[in-house]
């Protein structure tokens, strides 16, 4: 029978392979830095898609869950012009190929579906090395180690794990997302909030690919906003971002233009904008089978964002279990019958998500094209 499985990092990826695993009677103990599930703030909407992310939820026995916490509307999508003409106004079509939920209550839901202990909190992994025989030692920030039969590194873009399999480091994609809030909107930001509409909105500024903003209707009347601006690093380190009003003026600067009630998304949030760089591994990252260790999600296959990272670890995690499950006396079996299906898998879909990006700025309807 297999070894108990180690799960570093309690995301989406890691808790769909843990739950997975613990739907066939596979121990697995997950280690997480963050001291709690509350921790921070767990990102915002997450549209899950009926071909993947769903098809996981499914072997998680999870799906009637799932549609509990599914926000209704929120797959409607509207385009505007940066002058505020609208382009594109499609109402959610109620098929649920897509639902919108909260990256939050879906991450609670996973972790309530876990046996308790199942994740240790505030223990963050410093180091890992090899022990031989596919036995691996993971060093915790406190001193403590751990000895582990079956490592599998689900830590995401810095991944601690990942230098036991690959050189290959996160590099940065050009592209920089400053996000922002506002709450009470239907009341407080009532322009914003009909610019937006019920799910979600897309502006972009066609012919130049250097700025673009997209929003999500959250839960109750939150609005949460992401201007995506194409400049390098050192551009960015010219903006004091803890001089909230003063960052937040120098990137509104960059729309000016553009209609108040978009531009409203920057200048009204009701958060101080924060900074989040995007990077990305290189296109069809892969690495030579190492006995008793792989990957899931963005310590695999990190890409630029187009509503495909969260569904593609949840499906990583599904289908590492079920590799699992399936050869519990030949682990290494399992591992190559997983990456032999993640490599092309993730390569593709890394190419298309490089390549809808660089598209937006000529085509802005070449997200949408993606999707049908």
């Amino acid at each position: 029978m297999t070894t108990h499985v180690t799960i570093i990092g309690a995301g989406l990826g890691g808790l769909t392979l843990a739950r997975v695993l613990h739907v066939h009677g596979i121990p697995a103990t997950v280690y997480e830095a963050e001291a709690s599930p509350m921790a921070r703030m767990q990102g915002g909407m997450l549209d899950i898609h009926d071909y993947n992310g769903q098809l996981a939820l499914e072997e998680a026995d999870l799906l009637e869950e799932f549609r509990a916490i599914v926000l209704p509307g929120r797959q409607a999508t509207r385009v505007l012009a940066p002058d505020g003409t609208v382009l594109l106004d499609n109402p959610d079509d109620g098929t649920g190929r897509r639902p919108e939920v909260q990256r939050g209550e879906l991450r609670q839901i996973l972790l309530d579906s876990l046996p308790a202990g199942t994740v240790r909190w505030g223990h963050k992994v410093t180091g890992v090395r090899g022990l031989g025989e596919g036995r691996h030692e993971v060093v915790l920030a406190d001193g403590g180690t751990v000895v582990t039969g079956l490592l599998v590194g689900a830590d995401g873009a810095w991944s601690r794990v990942r230098p036991l399999l690959s050189d290959a480091t996160p590099e940065y994609f050009g592209r920089t997302f400053v996000e922002t809030y506002l709450y009470d909107a239907e009341t407080r930001h009532p322009a914003a909030a009909k610019a937006v509409g019920g799910g979600s909105l897309f502006v972009f500024d066609k012919g130049t690919s250097r700025q673009w903003i997209a929003a999500h209707r959250e839960s109750g009347e939150t609005l949460h906003a992401y201007m995506t601006l194409a400049r390098p690093l050192e551009w960015f380190d010219g903006i004091d971002f803890t001089d909230a009003a003063a960052a937040t003026a120098r990137i509104a600067a960059e729309f000016e233009g553009w209609a108040p009630e978009i531009t409203a998304l920057i200048t009204d949030s009701d958060t101080a904008p924060v900074l989040r760089p995007l990077n990305s591994l290189p296109i069809g990252h892969r690495w030579e089978r190492l006995p008793g260790v792989t990957l899931v999600g963005d310590a695999a296959h990190l890409a630029p964002p187009d509503g495909e990272g969260a569904n593609l670890a949840m499906q990583d995690g599904a289908e590492l279990a079920l590799a699992i499950a399936a050869y519990p006396d030949d682990i290494e079996r399992a591992l190559t019958a997983y990456e032999e299906a993640l490599f092309p898998r993730s390569a593709t879909a890394a190419a298309e998500a490089v390549a809808t990006n660089e598209a937006i700025g000529t085509d802005p309807f070449a997200f949408f094209d993606q999707e049908g």
